[in-house]
């Protein structure tokens, strides 16, 4: 399992257009969405900045980006090509199969956050307490497990060329309801309510809490739980399933 985790990486290292859109854009977003607005604007509804609001969200877009289209469409392409049944054959349990695929997503993920951080320390002024930038980005990399595991799902749901429209409409999806990409404030009323109970929005909140030195919402962690345990049992109900097709 070990050395399909380090291939696993070695695989996403190499691929540079993976690294752009999860790495390098997330941090580009952060800056063209935090110039619209003075530094000391305030959010609506937190007393945060725009600038230090934007940091927490465009790092777990980062992280989302990493995981779920990585995981998605990489393992779609591998049922196509035959490559995870020639693993079924070897010793390799499916659990170590799915751990690479999450343990290789997860570590490029990690740089997606870190470099947004950087990008508002340096040139957005964003000043924070030591042990919040350590529990930020903790708490950013820790939940991006949940979209991991939807990531695993959607791989062994859709097939060929439908695995990319159905990520991509999860994905944008989840972005623009949870938040990620403007804040909640600014939805109608009827909108904020839904999006208090999407994945993304529960994510982001939890470094928005952090931010404001203050505990994360019960509710949040409940909902991000929550659909950790749906889209953990979909995608090994969905593996198990495609175990008995092959």
């Amino acid at each position: 399992m070990n050395n399909l985790i380090k291939l696993e990486l070695a695989r996403a290292l190499r691929n540079r257009k993976f690294l752009f859109f999860s790495v390098i854009y997330p941090s580009v977003l952060f800056l063209l969405i935090s110039s619209t607005s003075g530094a000391t604007t305030k959010v609506d509804g937190t007393g945060l900045t725009l600038p230090t609001y934007m940091m927490v969200s465009m790092a777990s877009f980062g992280a989302l980006t990493a995981v779920l289209m990585g995981n998605s469409e990489r393992i779609a392409k591998e049922r196509e090509n035959g490559w995870v049944r020639q693993l079924r054959l070897t010793t390799l349990p499916g659990r170590g199969y799915v751990l690479a695929k999450t343990a290789a997503a997860a570590v490029v993920s990690l740089p997606s956050i870190v470099v947004v951080f950087v990008c508002a320390a340096v040139l957005k002024d964003v000043r924070l307490d030591a042990w919040q930038w350590g529990a930020l980005t903790a708490a950013i990399w820790a939940g991006s497990l949940v979209f991991a595991a939807l990531g695993v799902a959607i791989g062994y749901l859709a097939d060929g060329d439908a695995v990319r429209p159905i990520t991509m409409i999860t994905y944008f999806g989840l972005s623009i309801l949870g938040g990620l990409w403007w804040p909640t404030a600014t939805f109608p009323a009827w909108l904020r309510d839904i999006a208090e109970w999407v994945p993304t929005h529960a994510y982001a909140a939890l470094g928005q809490a952090i931010e404001q030195s203050q505990a994360p919402h019960a509710r949040d962690i409940a909902v991000l739980v929550a659909f950790f345990a749906l889209f953990t049992g979909g995608a090994a109900w969905l593996y198990r399933k495609d175990t008995l097709k092959a």
